[in-house]
């Protein structure tokens, strides 16, 4: 089959505030080819993403998205890899790109599954999927007492492992950031797994991080997430000598293999985190999850938005049975719930598997999406380049 058609679809909440929640908006990805339609999700800024995909070309290698894309032939996982390809080279100097067509891949992967009838998953080589323990993905509270009583929340919803992040953290001194760790372990009991994310605060810091360390050992915080930016390597790895309790984590801000492959070499990073919608797509995550396994470092998947997003982060690990942990976002926006008409339910024991069925296995829920949907046209001395598409065709 060939690549007929990919839509994009900007869709928003009616307000979009600056806390550190990007279910607030999302770019939807429709690829239609061979009677068949696959979803994605871009995770980056929407209209930024758009104009990746349709741009007129400013020379050879910084040409738009959609060029290495449409009506290229699809019949085989070795068909989006040789896409992926040309869109690295054709658009190497159009920073965007990888997260355009992180979307794009996606729907690819969920295009083909559908039409070969076979789950993501097992078209990556897996022979089976093994469940990972969900941890709840949330953000810290503005006060203690507000982290305190999300940490309830979460327990009583049944998760046994809990993320908190951004919020206040690394805003004040280690003495405010202590209050806020220790009513997040008060609020889960010392049996749940926490989680601390502190999204890249210190920026290369290192001794505002470390002074850190000795709370995260109290609270026995699994890891400590994104002190750093991301390309902060040699602070992550001077951190990661400070503590033989408190591992670090990243990779989510990895927009290439090299990249992520650089943290997990450099950084001393224990967990490498990877998001599907920003590396470029499902293949780029499954090399790094092979690549992370092979060096002892658990993968683990980045997601705090749709369920459609979640089920392409759990396709690339899906097979590994060691790799368990997988990030589930606990309290997304109504948009985000909104995106698929059904969801990856935690099991009694808090459990989350990627769907066994074809493609991604996510029902798209067009009905809910029009309260969402932002009208867009993008016109080039009149000369219109791309206009909001019609939802339901």
């Amino acid at each position: 089959m060939k690549i007929e058609a990919v839509d994009f679809f900007y869709l928003a909440m009616p307000e979009i505030t600056d806390e550190a929640d990007g279910s607030q908006d999302a770019l939807l990805v429709r690829v239609a080819g061979g009677g068949e339609v696959g979803w994605g999700e871009c995770e980056a800024s929407p209209l930024v993403s758009i104009a990746a995909f349709i741009c007129p070309m400013s020379h050879g290698v910084c040409r738009p998205v959609g060029a290495a894309v449409l009506g290229q032939r699809l019949e085989s996982p070795a068909d989006i890899a040789r896409i992926a390809a040309q869109v690295a080279y054709d658009s190497m100097d159009l920073l965007q790109a990888p997260h355009t067509f992180s979307g794009v891949e996606m729907a690819l992967w969920d295009l083909l599954g559908k039409k070969t009838s076979e789950p993501v998953w097992r078209l990556l080589g897996y022979e089976r999927c093994f469940a990972k323990q969900a941890y709840a993905s949330q953000l810290f509270g503005d006060t203690p007492q507000q982290t305190l009583e999300r940490a309830r929340l979460a327990r009583a919803a049944g998760f046994v492992a809990v993320k908190f992040g951004w919020g206040p953290i690394g805003r004040a001194d280690p003495k405010s950031d202590r209050e806020q760790f220790l009513a997040a372990r008060e609020g889960l009991g010392r049996e749940a797994t926490l989680l601390i994310d502190a999204g890249q605060i210190w920026r290369d810091d290192v001794d505002a991080a470390a002074a850190r360390l000795p709370d995260l050992e109290s609270i026995q915080a699994l890891w400590l997430e994104e002190p750093f930016n991301a390309g902060a390597l040699s602070a992550y790895a001077a951190l990661a000598k400070r503590s033989p309790k408190v591992k670090l984590a990243a990779g989510e801000a990895a927009h290439n293999t090299a990249m992520a492959e650089h943290m997990m070499l450099y950084g001393g990073i224990g967990f490498v985190q990877i998001d599907t919608g920003r590396i470029g797509g499902i293949g780029p995550a499954k090399a790094i999850a092979d690549a992370a396994a092979a060096r002892g470092i658990t993968f683990v998947n980045h997601t705090f938005t749709s369920h459609l997003a979640l089920s392409a982060s759990l396709q690339p690990y899906a097979g590994l049975e060691g790799h368990r942990l997988c990030e589930y976002p606990f309290s997304p926006k109504t948009l985000a719930l909104a995106i698929t008409a059904n969801h990856l339910t935690p099991n009694p024991v808090g459990e989350v598997s990627a769907p066994d069925k074809p493609g991604l296995g996510m029902d798209v829920d067009l009905s809910r999406l029009k309260p969402y949907l932002q009208a867009v046209d993008i016109s080039v001395n009149g000369q219109s380049l791309y206009r909001t598409p019609d939802l339901i065709q």
